[in-house]
């Protein structure tokens, strides 16, 4: 639960990154979230991330993560192979985003 309650703040903690347009469902997502950070350089760098580290079909399931936490909560505490699959790429793109994307 430790892990799933980091991986969720990780994309929080961003604060700023590089200009640009928040193209691509994780930046229109991160744009439409109610977070006091999300910029549109900050999404675009955000989509960046993701374009880097994630497929299509992840990159839709982690967008949803903006609006639903939980559903990423109960993505990483489920137990299937897939999700745990998903789970590894998506704490890569995590990882990578707080990287690319800080001050």
């Amino acid at each position: 639960m430790i892990r799933a309650i980091m991986a969720l703040g990780a994309l929080s903690i961003l604060v700023s990154c590089g200009g640009g347009r928040a193209n691509g469902v994780i930046g229109q997502a991160c744009q439409a979230s109610d977070r006091s950070a999300a910029s549109a350089q900050l999404c675009s760098c955000i989509q960046r991330a993701a374009n880097a580290t994630l497929r299509g079909s992840d990159q839709s399931k982690a967008a949803e993560f903006f609006a639903d936490p939980q559903l990423a909560h109960d993505t990483k505490m489920s137990t299937t192979a897939a999700n745990d699959a998903f789970w590894v790429r998506y704490t890569n793109f995590t990882e990578t985003a707080q990287r690319s994307c800080r001050a």
